[in-house]
């Protein structure tokens, strides 16, 4: 995702309202048979995840990072910028014009990625100076987004690359991979000076060749940024956007999607998925990348987008492509304190377990903090994308994506606020509870500071919360894992540390300690199998229940 300089995207105050609308029952319910039939549960959210660029992934931080985000989190993809960057040294050219391709750095990725039981998500792009049409157009260490100069030269460095991994990885192995063509080339900065016209042909010959390598490789896109209110024609624009802030409405579309499916079913080109970026940050993007105004959208504005998708490619030439959303965060920005803070967490799980079987992936964009697309990092806790910070202390994100990692692969009930669920191997049963207060009903607001983040959080009312379970072995017993203000709370140690910029060698280590210390308790079923779990959930808070013992051992 372009990220936008920082007036275009300035802090927004939070919607406040009351807890609940008189006589509505604030309280989180639910009952579940730990015998019942449970209908599949698919771990949408671990997939894919995102990371910055390709020659980040070459340092040992990111390396180790990338160990802790996919053993507790889950990760199974992940996919990256500029794997044809200069900086990646794959590809020059001799005086004479001739190709020199070096896969060096790319195997060094590559071989540690899969060592650690990551496949890549391969984005093809951005280009190397040699075939640049436009040189130096965004981030700190100067991509070059444009279109190629010769899309002859592309093919055969996209070819040389996929015969490559076939002779290194086997072919079994890269079938498994994705090829995504490009990142956001409705945006200027990503293909400046190009039109959807020639991004729909580079799509044609970037696909045709990585299916002349193997057809069942998997190749899609568009890869855009992101959705856009349509405009009414029978409502002046001022009102529209007016009523689309203050109802979170309106009809959002992603952008060139549908003229994209057309285009390839016009042209009987290959599409395995269809790739966008949902970002929920209430910004239309206009045909020529523009970011054309800001509006507030609602918490659910994510869910109603997969929902969008979801009909627009049942309805198309491509019903099977899979959905494959390869950024998604609660904002487009590198500098917004919300991502550190608790209220990201509650965010995450909420989205994603209410968003359960509209797509194939939600992909967070990032992981880590090791991450150079601006210079304005200073800070150890800067309101980064990443899970994990660069000092890698694990963030309140990083938690909410290992508590929904525990879930089971069977989902035995669900409504707004918990998940019941069991695993088909071991018959083990596992809930996640959030809140994510009413009081906040926009999609998590971004955030300009450390203090700004810290009123969000304290912004909210507790729920009542309440889990029965039946048909568990007799005496089974449960942890209870919560995390909240008070327990790993990475921000929250750093400033009762007094945030030290940088903490030392014993502050980081103790920051680490803090950041993984939740709430820990135990709780047993009772001797007929019934479990029953009532407690308050604070605003922000999660809370794992997870059957440790299946016979109360």
């Amino acid at each position: 995702m372009k990220r936008l300089a920082a007036s275009a995207l300035l802090s927004v105050a939070f919607w406040a309202q009351p807890c609940a609308a008189a006589g509505q029952d604030p309280s989180i319910r639910i009952a579940a048979s730990a015998s019942a039939p449970g209908k599949p549960l698919i771990h949408f959210w671990s997939k894919v995840v995102g990371a910055g660029r390709a020659n980040e992934a070459l340092r040992a931080t990111w390396q180790e990072e990338l160990h802790t985000a996919a053993t507790y989190d889950g990760f199974q993809y992940v996919r990256f910028h500029g794997i044809f960057h200069d900086d990646m040294f794959f590809y020059r050219e001799q005086p004479d014009g001739t190709p020199v391709y070096n896969f060096q750095y790319i195997d060094d990725i590559f071989d540690r990625m899969l060592a650690q039981g990551v496949r890549p998500f391969v984005e093809l792009g951005f280009v190397p100076e040699e075939l640049a049409t436009q040189k130096n157009t965004d981030f700190w260490w100067k991509a070059n987004g444009g279109p190629p100069t010769d899309n002859k030269k592309w093919a055969e460095l996209v070819r040389r690359l996929l015969v490559h991994c076939v002779e290194r990885y086997g072919r079994e192995e890269v079938r498994r991979w994705y090829f995504e063509v490009w990142n956001e080339p409705n945006l200027r900065y990503f293909f400046k000076t190009g039109t959807q016209a020639q991004y729909f042909e580079l799509y044609r010959v970037t696909a045709e060749t990585v299916k002349s390598v193997d057809p069942a490789f998997r190749v899609g896109g568009p890869a855009t940024s992101n959705f856009r209110l349509v405009p009414d024609p029978a409502v002046d624009d001022k009102t529209q956007r007016r009523e689309a802030s203050e109802s979170g409405g309106g009809d959002w579309q992603p952008v060139w999607v549908a003229d994209f499916l057309a285009f390839c079913a016009a042209n009987h080109l290959p599409l395995d998925f269809v790739s966008t970026h949902p970002y929920p940050t209430d910004f239309p993007i206009d045909s020529s990348g523009t970011t054309v105004s800001r509006l507030r959208r609602s918490v659910d504005s994510t869910k109603q987008d997969l929902t969008t998708l979801r009909r627009m490619v049942d309805a198309s030439a491509f019903p099977h492509a899979e959905i494959q959303l390869t950024e998604w965060s609660s904002s487009p920005s590198p500098l917004d304190h919300s991502h550190d803070s608790l209220a990201a967490a509650a965010f995450i799980a909420k989205t994603n377990l209410e968003s359960v079987g509209l797509v194939d992936a939600l992909s967070y964009w990032v992981f880590t903090d090791v991450f150079e697309e601006e210079r304005k990092t200073d800070s150890v806790f800067h309101g980064g994308f990443g899970l994990i910070n660069y000092q890698q202390i694990v963030k309140p994100a990083f938690h909410a994506y290992r508590f929904m990692n525990r879930l089971g692969d069977e989902q035995l009930a669900a409504t707004p606020g918990v998940m019941v669920t069991r695993h088909s191997q071991t018959d083990r049963v596992t809930a996640l509870a959030y809140n994510y207060p009413s009081e906040v009903p926009e999609a998590l607001p971004k955030t300009s500071t450390v203090e700004d983040a810290d009123k969000l959080v304290a912004t909210g009312s507790a729920r009542p919360l309440t889990i029965s379970i039946d048909h568990l072995p007799p005496l089974a017993v449960f942890s209870v894992e919560t995390l909240d203000a008070s327990h790993g709370n990475a921000v929250l140690a750093w400033e009762q540390m007094g945030r030290p910029e940088p903490p030392n060698r014993a502050e980081t280590e103790q920051l680490r300690k803090s950041a993984w210390a939740t709430r820990q308790e135990t709780l047993r079923a009772d001797a007929s199998g019934h479990l029953v779990l009532t407690r308050p959930l604070a605003a922000w808070s999660l809370l794992l229940l997870d059957q440790l013992s299946p016979a109360g051992h």
